[in-house]
């Protein structure tokens, strides 16, 4: 047994907190945690103790062996002091038994404490629901993240990682480290560099993904990789965006795009069943990108309720409403939404509906109320009764039920009344918050059009395979060639994008020189793959899973803020390290660089 020194605390611990729920009256224990509150009632104190597991009430009370040092100590206890206490595992009477938490039916009588620290008075209390600025709590982070729902996230992450892991390691996976300094490739975003020392004026960069790294494991016979890996995108950040971010990279050879999805089903119904017991339902839903579009108005569908867009330019065509009519003639289309159940929205409501299609360029949407006898809408007089019919039938509209309709160019519609069916799906009480509704989106256009580049570019990354079918207008008619791509979404967010790679060099050769590569410039900048092509590489493919992104979902969190545990604020800021910050002009020297002054 470990002997103490003069001074020295004694801070056995014999039991988490939570094992105290499983004891017997009687056993003694030893305790160890942060003193979540005092109630003093002179000769009788409570203390809530914490520790990760959670919370449970000690009693020190002279009449029932708690020691006279042990209550001297228990009067100075303040929130957040750290504490040891000995004691026995005793039964609360009915009347005090606290259903709140989970060791509500029994309590520590202490009969010795000890306490090995003090704490000033925290800026915030220490539990779950506070409202406080969250820039307070990111200063503050290892104050912020001693809260019982913070440290549950935490030990949500860990725990599905470990599953993926579990799986992966059960199905013939390896785990390999690829490297954090590389070097700088167009893959969408902006890089994050780091100069080099020992070749002044050149500079590595951080990933954005380990995606060439995964695809060189291939050509070196691994044929079945995984890797848990940081990542590095210098973009702007939102919600479910941050600077650094953590996913679940896979690559696999000689498997097909049906079997790796079908792999890929299997593990996340392991996983969920393993860390939140549940069971997912497989095979997923599958749409082409296509349908996503033009059914929910987005790529990445919240499947947990329907309300989908209809198409209602055939309906509409040939009516004396101009807008229509205009829209039709230019090559735009007629789409709408039904609202089920708000006829009876008022003209201040239907207005609010148009504002939130505006930033989309969308001016509005055109109502149509339907009633057990007549139609409400403001251009109902552009129409005959039967044409009215005719679009209630359309949309597949009922009484009571308003129609929400839009005339623009396809994309303008469909983005905006996708966003509209989101708003809806909120605000009616559709979403079913509980569930968890998987999907996967194949087909992807291999590229698109950039506007302000006057190009085309990847859709995902210049290494999809275009399908086989379309590889004959890869030259000839880029717009129309669709890629052998996948995304996994989760209720209406992407969790992740995969494909199938190009794995021979004269198909990546012409990949990039559709995209605008000279010879020499491809062979610059992706020499080391193009010719890594000529060593025999296996067909393969792989997938890449947003960690950050699944843990927030799983624990219903509201941001990626909530499950990161030193995350950076919306403006790539760490407030708890004061990061980034200048650095020194020698280290400036050392480099041979020279910060320009801002202007």
């Amino acid at each position: 047994m470990h002997r103490a020194h003069a001074g020295q605390p004694v801070y056995e611990r014999t039991h988490w907190v939570q094992d105290t729920v499983a004891l017997t009256e009687g056993v003694n224990v030893a305790l160890a945690g942060w003193v979540q509150r005092r109630r003093d009632l002179g000769n009788l104190i409570f203390i809530d103790l914490r520790d990760r597991t959670g919370i449970v009430q000690l009693v020190f009370d002279r009449d029932r062996g708690t020691s006279g040092n042990a209550m001297r100590l228990a009067e100075t206890l303040r929130n957040e002091y750290v504490i040891t206490a000995r004691g026995t595992v005793a039964a609360r009477s009915p009347e005090t038994v606290n259903p709140r938490i989970e060791t509500g039916r029994i309590e520590v009588v202490v009969s010795d404490l000890e306490v090995l620290n003090e704490a000033k008075n925290p800026p915030f209390y220490i539990q779950d629901g506070i409202d406080v600025d969250e820039n307070v709590r990111l200063r503050h982070r290892y104050l912020d993240l001693r809260r019982p729902e913070m440290q549950k996230m935490l030990m949500l992450r860990h725990k599905v990682y470990r599953a993926f892991r579990n799986f992966l390691d059960d199905h013939g996976f390896v785990e390999v480290e690829t490297p954090i300094l590389t070097r700088s490739t167009p893959e969408g975003a902006r890089d994050y560099i780091v100069p080099s020392r020992l070749q002044p004026g050149e500079f590595y960069a951080l990933p954005q993904s380990p995606q060439l790294f995964k695809q060189l494991l291939m050509v070196s016979g691994l044929e079945r990789y995984y890797q848990i890996a940081r990542c590095f995108r210098d973009e702007d950040l939102r919600a479910d965006r941050q600077p650094e971010f953590s996913q679940l990279d896979i690559e696999t050879s000689f498997l097909s795009m049906d079997d790796l999805l079908a792999l890929m089903e299997q593990m996340f119904a392991a996983v969920f069943r393993e860390t939140l017991g549940i069971e997912i339902a497989t095979p997923f839903q599958r749409l082409t990108y296509q349908e996503a579009m033009e059914r929910y108005g987005s790529d990445k569908p919240d499947l947990r309720f329907d309300l989908p867009i209809v198409d209602l330019s055939e309906a509409v065509r040939g009516s004396r409403f101009a807008v229509f009519e205009n829209t039709l003639a230019s090559g735009g289309v007629v789409k709408a939404i039904v609202a089920p159940g708000c006829a009876d929205y008022s003209r201040k409501q239907t207005d609010e509906l148009s504002k939130l299609v505006a930033p989309f360029g969308l001016k509005g949407v055109a109502p149509i109320a339907i009633g057990e006898e007549s139609f409400r809408s403001p251009i109902a007089k552009f129409f005959t009764p039967e044409q009215l019919q005719r679009i209630v039938e359309a949309a597949g509209a009922k009484v009571g039920d308003l129609i929400l309709i839009a005339a623009a160019p396809r994309k303008v519609a469909l983005q905006a009344l996708g966003a509209l069916r989101l708003k809806l799906g909120e605000t009616l009480g559709l979403i079913d918050a509980d569930a968890f509704r998987f999907a996967w989106v194949v087909d992807f256009p291999l590229f698109s059009y950039d506007e302000e580049l006057g190009r085309y570019v990847p859709e995902h990354h210049p290494f999809t395979m275009p399908k086989w079918e379309d590889l004959d207008k890869l030259e000839s008619d880029q717009g129309a060639v669709r890629a052998q791509a996948y995304d996994l979404v989760l209720n209406g967010f992407e969790l992740s994008s995969g494909s199938m790679r190009i794995y021979r060099r004269d198909i990546q050769e012409r990949m990039f020189a559709a995209l605008g590569y000279t010879p020499e410039a491809a062979q610059e900048k992706f020499g080391f793959l193009l010719n890594a092509f000529e060593y025999g590489t296996p067909p393969h493919g792989g997938i890449a899973f947003g960690l950050d992104r699944l843990v927030m979902l799983m624990g219903k969190g509201k941001s990626l803020r909530d499950c990161i545990a030193f995350p950076k604020t919306s403006s790539a800021t760490d407030l708890m390290m004061d990061a980034p910050s200048a650095v020194s002009p020698e280290q400036l020297e050392i480099l041979k660089l020279q910060v320009k002054a801002r202007g």
